[in-house]
């Protein structure tokens, strides 16, 4: 029910989930106005399940309120199919902390996480940097940062296939020592882990392919985000307006158009669907609002590895590796 298109794109993604993927799905909200989308889209034999909901949460809408006051919302309802084992994932693309308020206090977390993070997946020169976390949490403290690092290393590795990912820690400069005080913790308890630590990374090195995991707090994660959206948008659109300047270029554009549309996909975020928000103990996929179809599509698609992959096993383990690391650490 939530994002800046309702019903209408999350159905459509759906239903395009589940005859492209196979996938089994339940859809969350107001019956009448789901049924009406799966009946425009003649989706009705393929066995979706639609749960109603009585209640939405805006997308203004405070996280806190929306977790005490709204009981029956879609976004609490399906965190409830989550908890009770009826669904392995929530995906929305609704009020972003609200969806993460309720996947946290209703779904619950991981054993050892203190802290969920939003992973970003980011296309690079080589293949995605994955940029953790991207807003769930504004001031961390050093050592949430190395267990965003932990369940980071396993997405890359469980997901996206990377054998021995490279973990950098955002900072204003690659040497060691360079930083605030949070930087200078975390890159202390980083180094001591037994994960492939390549130090201090920089803003550059997010979309370089220097590494596969960028660790940061959720306020700069998040601004950094942000930056690089808007930053594809323009780059984008002075390309177009460039293309089409003159006959000349015009001409050029359309020879060049199997390399453009290339370069689109690859800066496409609707191809990865969604964020992850990774220490829960479940699933979830957190879109943007603005998710057209195929990010839904996408999102689910996600949503499924994740599931089939054991992710949140493999972090439970991760987790537990390094804080037995650490106290032998204490002891010697």
């Amino acid at each position: 029910m939530g994002g800046d298109h309702g019903p209408a794109v999350v159905v459509e993604g759906a239903v395009a989930a589940v005859r492209e993927f196979g996938a089994s799905v339940i859809l969350v909200g107001d019956r009448a106005a789901i049924e009406r989308e799966v009946t425009r889209l003649g989706a009705q034999s393929l066995g979706l399940e639609v749960r109603h909901a009585s209640q939405v949460v805006g997308m203004g809408e405070r996280p806190s309120q929306a977790l005490r006051r709204k009981r029956d919302s879609s976004l609490r309802v399906a965190a409830e199919l989550v908890k009770d084992g009826k669904a392995a994932a929530l995906i929305s693309a609704g009020n972003t902390g609200a969806a993460m308020a309720i996947s946290m206090f209703v779904i619950g977390v991981l054993p050892g996480v203190d802290r969920p993070a939003i992973a970003a997946v980011l296309p690079n020169l080589r293949k995605f940097t994955i940029l953790l976390d991207a807003g769930a949490n504004v001031d961390p403290k050093p050592w949430h940062l190395l267990q965003f690092a932990v369940m980071g290393h396993v997405y890359a590795r469980d997901i996206l296939g990377f054998d021995n990912p490279r973990v950098g820690l955002l900072s204003v400069g690659e040497e060691e020592g360079k930083g605030n005080e949070l930087t200078k913790e975390a890159y202390e308890q980083l180094k001591a882990s037994s994960l492939n630590f390549v130090g201090n990374v920089e803003g550059r090195d997010i979309y370089n392919g220097g590494c596969d995991v960028v660790v940061t707090d959720g306020f700069t994660g998040n601004v950094a985000l942000k930056i690089s959206e808007s930053l594809a948008e323009v780059l984008t659109g002075m390309i177009k307006q460039e293309l089409t300047r003159d006959a000349r270029s015009k001409i050029g554009a359309k020879l060049a158009m199997p390399a453009f549309e290339r370069f689109r996909r690859r800066i496409d975020y609707t191809e990865v669907g969604g964020a992850p928000l990774l220490g829960i103990d479940g699933a979830a996929i957190i879109c943007h609002g603005a998710s057209p179809v195929k990010a839904i599509k996408n999102a689910v698609r996600v949503a499924q590895e994740w599931t089939s992959a054991g992710l949140n096993e493999h972090i439970k383990a991760a987790i537990e590796a390094e804080v037995a690391r650490a106290e032998q650490g204490g002891r010697e």
